[in-house]
Order: C-alpha cells, then structure tokens, then sequence
C-alpha cells in the first residue's frame, strides 16, 4: 500500500487560515477520537454518546460510521483484506480532513489490522489521535450481536468475519482501553472524556 499518489505534477496548496485559528474560534482541538473493537464491543453506542455528550458540552464534533461510510465513499469496498485496507485509508484521510477543521472527529470502526490504525494516526501531529480499544470478551459480542452478524458467520453465511475467519490485531499502545462487558455506557464515556480533557483537547490557549 504506497502513500504516493499516482497523480503527477500536483502540488499541496496551504491556506491561508492556519488551524490554530480555527482552534481559536471552535475553543478546542481538532483530533481523531478512534474507536476499535469487534462487532458487538460497543463502539457505536460510544461513538454517538461521545458526540451527544461534547454537543452538550458546547464542543463542535462529528462521527464517522463505519456502516454509514459504506453507503457512500466507500460503498464500492467488500470485505477483504485489500478493500478493509483502503476503507481504513479512506477513513483515516477524511478525519484528518475534519480534524484540521478544528473539529473533535469520531471514528467507529472494527478497523482490524494495526497497519491500518498507524497509518491514520499519522495523518494528525503527535497528540491528535486518540485511539480507544474497545476490549470485551469475543464471547460477549457474540451474545450482543445487534446486527445478527455472528450468528451468520458461524452458519458461514458472512465470510472474513472478524474474530470468527478473519483476524483482529490489537492495538499495541492505545490511549484508552475500555473493557465494555464490565463499565457501562455511562462510565465508559466519563472515561474517554477524562482523557480528553487530561490531553487538553477541550480547550484552546492562545500561546501567541
């Protein structure tokens, strides 16, 4: 997977607004909160909660849906491992998009392969990414199973099913890792908020 695009003679074009103005304006950090986890691990009912709770907070924010995105950008992507690559891609450059907005940017994506999740934390300076393992017992998941998937990929009717014929490789150094079969919604939202704010994501200072 080349970082090169095949488009010659292009050339960046940098604004005129620089990104701490914009910082200065929304009185927070543009960042990529990025949620990874197995099906069934929580990761929308977090995603949405997050956003819930930064708007009532007075914070500018946005979640990217793995489901959602299929529909449009992505909806020309399967689910092998060269389609989970360039949809992971694809995601990872949109929310640096938004997170040099200035918007606190969502993502919710099983997103298995730790390849994938560098690529997008690099694309935001050091200390925008934060990377939220959602970490529950693949058992657990499975009982959840909201959109039925489990049980279809155990009757082999979904195949490359992560955490059932696929693999999933856990994050090595998350930022947050939250164990959602033991801290409910509420707890695990305090949690995720408790670090934002600890990185000073919240607020803007003006150290001009």
């Amino acid at each position: 997977m080349s970082d090169q695009p095949k488009s010659k003679n292009i050339t960046w074009q940098k604004g005129c607004i620089r990104l701490e103005r914009r910082e200065a304006l929304l009185k927070q950090k543009g960042c990529i909160v990025w949620l990874t986890g197995l099906s069934g691990s929580g990761k929308s009912t977090l995603a949405y909660g997050l956003e819930q709770a930064l708007i009532e907070n007075g914070h500018l924010t946005y979640v990217l849906d793995g489901d959602n995105v299929r529909h449009g950008l992505n909806k020309d992507l399967g689910f092998s491992q060269e389609d989970r690559h360039e949809n992971i891609r694809r995601v990872g450059e949109v929310a640096a998009l938004f997170a040099d907005a200035g918007l606190i940017t969502i993502a919710a994506y099983i997103s298995p392969y730790q390849q994938g999740r560098e690529h997008a934390r690099k694309t935001v300076p050091e200390g925008r990414f934060i990377e939220i393992f959602l970490d529950p017992p693949i058992e657990v998941c499975e009982q959840r199973d909201p959109k039925g998937l489990y049980k279809k990929a155990r009757a082999g009717g979904i195949k490359n099913f992560t955490g059932i014929d696929a693999p999933y490789e856990k994050p090595e150094h998350p930022e947050v890792t939250i164990n959602t079969a033991n801290l409910d919604t509420q707890l695990s939202l305090e949690k995720i908020l408790s670090h934002l704010t600890q990185a000073g994501l919240l607020s803007y200072n003006d150290q001009s």
